[in-house]
């Protein structure tokens, strides 16, 4: 009977009309520095002309006060106007639920890593679990993954569960491990790995599938939890000016929760979901059919091929460079990849699929070359996620099949510490290869894979650009000649990603007829010096002719 009412609710969803019908004035936005793209090419622009949520026109301020003589004028005080930025791959609850917890993001030192931890479970003893994410041991002196003693000196009655900034690997106190009964006798999990010490003892350091027993020991979130969790996302990233993003794996609890929340208009950015592959209820959500919202979409899924490079993790062709026995980590088997695949598309859903790792991606792109034409790339769009480390020979595949590389490039200037030791210098020729996939014609779209990364889009465009890391390091940047012109990075962040979600009919460029979602910056991201790229700020973001920051 619960089931029954939620469908009727969800039906009541998709049919109702949440396009708010209250007319007002033209606004005209006058004395900016615009651009957008326009079949393909980048225009410039000093006025946009939009009424309510649609974009009448943009132009010369002359010609649009003509077009709209009855309007609302606003001075954009020569600031910088921008379609809306897309993330085409973040995590949104996990970014909320970042923003809740334990911040150890870009912390150079297992001391300074610690005391931020025992700080934070001093301040939250209510807490039952001291949770938190983005500790990253290339950044310490030693470099060596941290012991669960660490975390016993201090917090010893609470669990501690702590997830390594590419969500691969997590650091567990011993009474974590008590409670998910984790001993020197458990036997790693299939696609996982329980890092032991020279006596056997488990160390607290979980990998990939291994996660999921701390994980599965942590109370569900309740629902106000999970609501406030997804709020403070969605004004985080209104304020970065990313007006639209694509969530990369959502369980059943809070599509439910989205669906719900979109009823009632409020979810404030477009938001394009992947269901979770992973999810027991992956089928119910299929059989639910394709969501097509004003700010909520819901026709692909997520699915895993590996782990990730940093924590050795990624699946390889060879062995990693560092570690001679290791090919790392295939999650999903050939044979599962097809299935899933197969039942993913006959429900006529597009398959984004994680692969990091060039024997990853050449699993993936094998699979997506076996499936028929009216459930291929052609017709769905496919995606790969991340296409970090790929053989150069399968690069041209991408165009050949069609298949979207969803790429992130700050993770370029993330790895370039460590991705060299992983792969040595041959196979770096493909790693991060954005400048490659562009000469073979592959659409990438870009993201930053928030909260692994930071979600701010301009570390993006800054690092696709220059290659180097927000200290503008290393001169000149790293493996340069993967550089991406800045047309090709906005295209990358607006309407290339828009098309990666079937929404290049209404976002990702201020067309007339699209959206009126566009942001206001204090620099003119093509004329800035590109190693200011990574400073630009937003003055204002507008979604639906809104403006909402």
């Amino acid at each position: 009977m619960r089931m029954t009412k939620w469908i009727l609710g969800f039906a009541l969803i998709i049919t109702s009309n949440l396009v708010s019908t209250v007319q007002a004035l033209p606004t005209l936005i006058h004395n900016v520095k615009g651009y957008t793209f326009a079949d393909g090419e980048l225009v410039e622009f000093d006025s946009l002309l939009f009424e309510n949520d649609t974009v009448i026109a943009y132009g010369s301020h002359d010609e649009l006060a003509k077009q709209a003589k009855a309007s609302i004028s606003i001075d954009g005080k020569g600031a910088t106007l921008l379609p809306g930025l897309t993330d085409a791959h973040g995590h949104v609850l996990g970014l909320g639920l970042n923003l809740m917890r334990v911040d150890l993001r870009g912390i150079d030192s297992l001391e300074q890593t610690l005391q931020t931890i025992e700080d934070y479970a001093k301040a939250n003893t209510e807490l039952r679990w001291i949770q938190g994410r983005g500790w990253n041991q290339v950044l310490w002196a030693k470099k060596e993954f941290p012991t669960k003693q660490m975390l016993d000196r201090f917090i010893s009655e609470r669990p501690v569960w702590l997830s390594r900034i590419d969500g691969h690997a997590g650091w567990a106190n011993s009474k974590a491990l008590e409670l998910a009964g984790i001993t020197k006798d458990t036997a790693d999990p299939a696609g996982g790995k329980i890092i032991k010490d020279e006596q056997g003892e488990p160390t607290g350091v979980l990998i990939d599938a291994a996660m999921e027993l701390v994980e599965n020991q942590i109370p569900e979130l309740n629902q106000m939890e999970r609501r406030t969790a997804l709020e403070l996302a969605f004004d985080h990233m209104l304020k970065l000016g990313i007006t639209s993003v694509h969530d990369a794996g959502v369980d059943f609890d809070t599509y439910k929760l989205m669906l719900e929340m979109a009823k009632q208009q409020q979810i404030p950015v477009r938001l394009y979901g992947m269901l979770s592959g992973s999810d027991p209820r992956l089928e119910t959500m299929l059989k639910l059919g394709k969501v097509e919202l004003p700010f909520l979409k819901f026709r692909s899924v997520k699915l895993y091929s590996d782990g990730a490079l940093g924590s050795r993790g990624a699946a390889l062709l060879a062995p990693y460079s560092d570690d001679p026995d290791n090919k790392g980590l295939l999650l999903t088997t050939e044979k599962k990849l097809a299935e899933d695949l197969n039942l993913i598309t006959q429900y006529g859903f597009q398959a984004n699929v994680h692969a990091i790792g060039d024997a990853a991606n050449r699993l993936v792109l094998d699979a997506f070359a076996k499936l028929p034409e009216e459930q291929s790339a052609n017709v769905l769009r496919h995606r790969i996620e991340h296409a970090q480390v790929v053989a150069l020979d399968d690069i041209p595949r991408f165009a050949e099949l069609n298949i979207i590389a969803s790429m992130q490039p700050t993770h370029a200037t993330s790895d370039m510490n460590m991705a060299g030791d992983r792969l040595g210098n041959e196979r770096l020729k493909g790693a991060y290869a954005w400048r490659k996939m562009r000469e073979h014609n592959v659409l990438i779209a870009a993201g930053s894979d928030f909260p692994v990364e930071l979600a701010n889009p301009f570390l993006g465009i800054h690092a696709a650009v220059t290659r180097q890391n927000s200290e503008n390091q290393p001169e000149g940047g790293w493996l340069p000649g993967e550089k991406l012109d800045r047309a090709e990075t906005m295209k990358a962040f607006t309407i290339d990603a828009a098309y990666s979600a079937f929404w290049e009919d209404e976002v990702g460029s201020l067309e007339a007829s699209k959206k009126a979602d566009f942001i206001l910056v204090d620099k003119d991201v093509f004329t800035v010096e590109a190693e200011q790229l990574d400073d630009v700020q937003v003055l204002q973001t507008w979604v639906g002719g809104k403006r909402l920051n």
